[in-house]
């Protein structure tokens, strides 16, 4: 498949570049010492992730811990009461740790132990990434410092109990507005301190190269998986694939299963409480090219050109750009990305539990959100969703905010 001049049988080994380029994405914008830090862990993952031995201690792990692969269902009760398009979700809340963060962590910390290092720092908005790497970070024997914004600890004090009986130190951010970017801003800080002892497991397809092309390759797995599993299930690949996009790890896993096959891409982004600038956090929509956190994107701007303050009912969409590669496939157009707002999100989260008995994270209700709205108006086909995670982690905050819907 070919879209304006690119090669999508070949973009994965392509994009992206040797710089960390997707297009004029990506890159690498931080002090020299945290560049020294990168390119050894560039030089480590180039090295290990063609070995035999890496490859296939990463497979054992999938299957024997993780409990991959994880299986896809058919919605069908949500489906009929849609019309005629049939829905699909490919279940990695059945992940272990009951998200896609684990595909990452589990290769991160791997590549950490094969370094030498003996911590591991993140940041976490939900919860689900600072989990999964508490997770690993205990499997390999590894410390693990999580950084996290004060106003997601009470939001997601589930997430913060599971991290630290993993035996994760979770360090409160209060700066700011106390939220995913601050956590990021914190744990930058704190890598540029002990970079030398550790390495910063990024959460998402964000940051300096090469996390954003490290965390997708590890993510892939899932559209890889996906890709399979629904031909075997339908004969047949889905007419649309739908995936929720904050940073971007679950979207960027799902659609490398994707790209190179006719089948429309959908990207979802949270609209909040509406398109006004600290309502939403809709960056590859509504944003402008800018750089942060060691990498240019789309981004969410002030009236300073800084990086404006965001808004989601889900803490891991509220962060105010999203993954250069997801900003290069929107710009060539092979995705679409599209918003829902905070009040179609609940309603699928609600219709999803009750329709299918599956409790999404409030992250993956808006794929179903979405899913749902392109039902009504295919017609006919089938819909792909990536549902990224399970819902325990909201359920107390749902009830509170939003009660017991009828």
């Amino acid at each position: 498949m070919e879209m304006n001049g690119i090669q999508f049988d070949t973009y994965l080994k392509n994009y992206p570049d040797k710089d960390g380029f997707f297009g004029k994405y990506g890159g690498c914008y931080i002090s020299e010492d945290l560049k020294q830090a990168m390119a050894e862990i560039t030089e480590a993952y180039f090295t290990i992730c063609k070995s035999r031995r890496f490859i296939s201690e990463l497979r054992r792990i999938r299957a024997e811990f993780q409990g991959r692969p994880t299986p896809i269902s058919h919605l069908e009760r949500l489906s009929a009461s849609l019309g005629n398009v049939q829905l699909y979700a490919k279940r990695e809340d059945l992940n272990h740790t009951g998200a896609h963060k684990l595909n990452h962590c589990m290769g991160e910390a791997l590549l950490a132990k094969y370094m030498g290092k003996k911590k591991v720092i993140a940041e976490t908005g939900a919860g689900q990434h600072g989990v999964a790497l508490a997770t690993a970070a205990a499997y390999f024997g590894l410390e693990c410092d999580i950084y996290m914004g004060s106003v997601d600890i009470k939001k997601q004090a589930p997430n913060v109990a599971r991290m630290k009986i993993l035996g994760a130190r979770v360090i409160e951010v209060t700066e700011g507005l106390a939220t995913l970017k601050e956590a990021v801003d914190a744990a930058f800080a704190a890598y540029s301190r002990e970079y030398k002892d550790c390495i910063y497991c990024i959460g998402s397809v964000l940051g300096p190269h090469p996390f954003p092309m490290m965390v997708r390759e590890f993510q892939s797995v899932v559209g890889i998986e996906a890709r399979e599993q629904f031909t075997s299930m339908t004969g047949e690949l889905p007419d649309a694939v739908v995936a929720c996009v904050g940073g971007g790890s679950n979207a960027a896993g799902m659609f490398a299963g994707f790209l190179n096959d006719p089948v429309e891409i959908y990207g979802v982004e949270p609209l909040g409480r509406g398109p006004k600038l600290g309502d939403h956090a809709a960056s590859l929509k509504y944003g402008t090219e800018g750089i942060m956190h060691g990498f240019n994107s789309l981004m969410l701007k002030d009236e300073n050109g800084e990086p404006a303050p965001v808004y989601s009912v889900a803490s891991g969409l509220d962060y105010p750009s999203s993954g250069p590669e997801h900003a290069f496939l929107h710009d060539i157009g092979r995705v679409k990305y599209d918003v829902v707002d905070d009040e179609e999100t609940i309603e699928a989260f609600y219709a999803l539990s009750r329709l299918e008995g599956i409790i999404p994270a409030i992250e993956s209700a808006h794929a179903v959100a979405y899913a749902m709205k392109l039902a009504k108006k295919m017609g006919r086909g089938s819909v792909l969703i990536n549902l990224s995670g399970r819902g325990d982690k909201d359920m107390d905050y749902i009830l509170e905010r939003y009660g017991i819907h009828e």
